[in-house]
């Protein structure tokens, strides 16, 4: 896309995995934003390639998944603009937030990372209590600055100390889930790598805490975030989340028991 030379450039960065059904929508409310559109792939065998290829040549495959910061890592070593925005490929950018982020390149402060705010859809609509909203993520910020860390699961922007943060006005649109078995799938496979690192890490569980900590959400999102006022929907969040949490924890306590088995064998 053509730019105003004086102002500073931006490149909208996606790792992705199988997201034919979604990315085309993800691409479409950034085409006229973004200067330079790069997209790393983990191995997809849908039409990801085909569909990404119509929006941008900078399409690259990395099958070796890393883990999430580290694959993001990569992603970033193919950006050439100035400003970097990254997004999943079942987000949209709202027009809103495109001015938002106009505004920021406009001013071009090369010390501040900026957050947006998701709104989370589940099954049929967009939550906006309990654990799911307000949902800011770090996503925009100066090429040079920063990059994400090397966590293989929730990996997150590394913020430089003196760093200013802001947030952005309007919304980022995630589309998280279109069926519960899809949402069974991914929270599980998320539950498994985030125990995987903490048990790498010598982290222990316990199947007691595993209760404790996945009722505690009951307090927590559905009566003092008043997860309620999203009606059904707030009742399945809840359930949900109760459950991707016993199963982060009930993992991490099996996995910790095998990693002390295995450095101790019985004699």
């Amino acid at each position: 896309n053509s730019t105003i030379s004086s102002r500073p450039t931006l490149a909208v960065a996606m790792i992705v995995k199988n997201e034919a059904k979604v990315i085309q929508q993800c691409l479409d409310s950034i085409s006229k934003l973004a200067d330079e559109i790069v997209i790393l792939d983990s191995g997809s065998t849908d039409e990801t390639e085909a569909i990404a290829r119509r929006y941008t040549d900078k399409f690259y495959v990395n099958s070796d998944w890393p883990g999430f910061g580290r694959q993001r890592q990569i992603a970033q070593s193919h950006v050439t603009s100035d400003w970097i925005l990254w997004l999943d490929a079942d987000e949209v950018v709202t027009p809103e937030l495109a001015e938002s982020i106009r505004e920021v390149l406009a001013k071009n402060d090369s010390n501040t990372v900026y957050k947006l705010d998701r709104l989370n859809w589940y099954f049929d609509r967009f939550v906006r209590y309990g654990s799911a909203s307000p949902d800011f993520v770090t996503r925009l910020y100066p090429t040079a600055l920063t990059c994400y860390n090397d966590k293989l699961v929730h990996e997150s922007v590394v913020i430089p100390e003196g760093t200013k943060q802001a947030k952005l006005k309007g919304h980022l649109l995630h589309y998280t889930f279109s069926s519960y078995y899809e949402h069974l799938k991914k929270s599980t496979a998320y539950s498994e790598a985030w125990a995987e690192q903490r048990a790498q890490a010598g982290e222990t569980s316990s199947l007691a805490k595993a209760v404790i900590k996945s009722l505690g959400r009951v307090l927590r999102d559905y009566i003092l975030r008043r997860g309620f006022l999203d009606g059904s929907a707030g009742i399945a969040v809840t359930v949900l989340s109760m459950q991707s949490v016993f199963n982060k924890y009930a993992m991490l306590y099996y996995k910790s028991k095998e990693k002390r088995d295995n450095e101790n064998p019985p004699n």
